[in-house]
């Protein structure tokens, strides 16, 4: 009765605006409901995280065509390795279910071969020996070209610092041993590269006449590492209680691929740059399409998706150029984005790279139309699980994961792309963009973690 009273003396007064009447106490039991979205909102308004990141978010509802909340979802970001859910569509659309993986004529007693951009000859992780088998096999004499290759072994944008880590490998027209040298360290009074047999334990075993001893860096750790052009590798002695594995980028010519091929095939390989294909060659397959992805994909491998891309420039009939590919993919697959799509590199390591949180959707969402979801779902990294999300976004109920999305980070840039799977049995797709902060990478995960929990329980 009360409320009523005040009401009739502010109509008597005069005071009959929406803004003051809403203002006047409401009875007990008949508060305003604050909706899921609106709770959502206040997270990302009140984050002291995302007030010190540029931060793009989108979060859509496929099934019923809606955005269910957004902050700057036009605004271009740099995507990092949410680029490769981009060389991931490209494979899907162009390659066929296995990876072809050399072209090659037989003129006279010769064999001509030409790479494709296969990733996967003699990696040491994974691959097929199909195309060992047909070069080993062949009684003739054999001879590799590399007159269909039009790229720089780096990517546009890359940092010339990174050239001597695993994640930089180069790229080339026929990738060996995953165009890294694999050393072994360890100890036994001081750390070094160790040795069987008055051999170093590195692979390929031709890297051994490259290795020089040099001195210790400033902070007394071990050095490892690779002139920029070239293939001399230095080392030094350093003490620790460990055996390990490191991987060291070799840089591609040539020369060195005729030499680690003849080594390994155990015969002569010449090497033949002006040799040209004729419309009589052959082509020969290696691995599953959907294996290659999913390895690309779940550890973030960025030579796999460079590889990749020069693989769909080859298959479109260019020389294997990533700039050719890219292009053949926005124009045929990529023009109804509402964004287009500044697309650079492969793997996401060029900062040129530039995407919209709302045209991370829509590849999200071509890419669930295109693929059963089981096989996404294998391929992507997953929360609490598996891949690059293995120790993030775990399911807290205990279940299977929620969460399944590409990561990208680079320094002082994180993002994540993909599909999250609510306790109440919705898939709706989401794209994290978080760039130019200078706070700890964990910190931004940590207010993400507790967005996506926020959509798992309440959506």
């Amino acid at each position: 009765m009360k409320n009523y009273v005040v009401l009739l003396i502010l109509l008597v007064l005069g005071c009959t605006s929406t803004e003051t009447i809403m203002d006047v106490e409401q009875p007990v039991g008949r508060e305003k409901a604050v909706t899921n979205t609106e709770q959502l909102k206040q997270i990302f308004t009140q984050s002291d995280t995302f007030k010190k990141t540029i931060t793009g978010f989108m979060l859509f509802d496929p099934e019923g065509d809606s955005t269910i909340y957004a902050v700057n979802e036009n605004k271009y970001l740099i995507p990092a390795s949410n680029t490769k859910l981009f060389t991931y569509y490209a494979g899907l659309n162009v390659l066929g279910d296995r990876i072809p993986a050399l072209k090659y004529e037989i003129r006279g007693d010769s064999l001509i071969f030409w790479g494709t951009g296969d990733p996967s000859f003699l990696h040491p992780d994974f691959g097929t020996d199909d195309v060992y088998n047909l070069l080993t096999s062949f009684d003739g004499e054999l001879f590799f070209s590399d007159s269909n290759f039009d790229d720089e072994n780096l990517g546009p944008g890359w940092s010339w610092a990174d050239y001597n880590s695993y994640y930089s490998a180069e790229k080339s027209p026929l990738p060996i041993y995953g165009n890294i040298a694999r050393v072994t360290i360890e100890t036994i009074e001081k750390r070094h590269i160790a040795q069987e047999n008055g051999e170093y334990l590195i692979n390929p075993k031709i890297f051994n006449k490259y290795i020089n001893e040099g001195v210790l860096s400033d902070e007394g750790r071990l050095v490892l590492s690779r002139e920029r052009v070239g293939n001399n590798f230095e080392y030094a002695y350093t003490s620790d209680t460990t055996r390990t594995e490191t991987d060291k980028p070799f840089h591609y010519t040539p020369e060195l691929i005729v030499e680690l091929l003849a080594d390994t095939l155990n015969k002569p390989v010449g090497y033949l740059p002006d040799a040209h294909l004729s419309s009589n060659h052959e082509t020969i397959y290696s691995m599953e399409a959907d294996s290659l992805y999913k390895k690309m994909l779940q550890p973030s491998d960025n030579f796999l998706a460079e590889q990749i891309m020069l693989m769909v420039s080859n298959e479109i009939g260019e020389d294997l150029n990533s700039r050719a590919g890219i292009q053949y993919v926005k124009e045929n697959f990529l023009n109804d984005l509402p964004d287009e799509a500044n697309w650079r590199d492969g793997s996401g390591l060029s900062r040129y790279n530039l995407f919209t949180p709302r045209s991370m959707i829509a590849l999200l969402q071509k890419i669930d139309d295109q693929v059963n979801e089981a096989q996404l779902l294998d391929a992507l990294p997953q929360g609490g699980e598996k891949g690059t999300i293995r120790r993030l976004y775990a399911n807290k109920d205990g279940g299977a994961p929620y969460v399944y999305a590409k990561t990208g980070t680079l320094s002082n840039n994180h993002c994540l792309s993909g599909y999250v799977f609510t306790r109440s049995g919705k898939k709706l797709l989401f794209s994290f963009m978080n760039n130019n902060y200078v706070i700890p990478t964990r910190e931004v995960q940590s207010q993400m973690d507790e967005i996506l929990w926020f959509i798992y329980t309440n959506y």
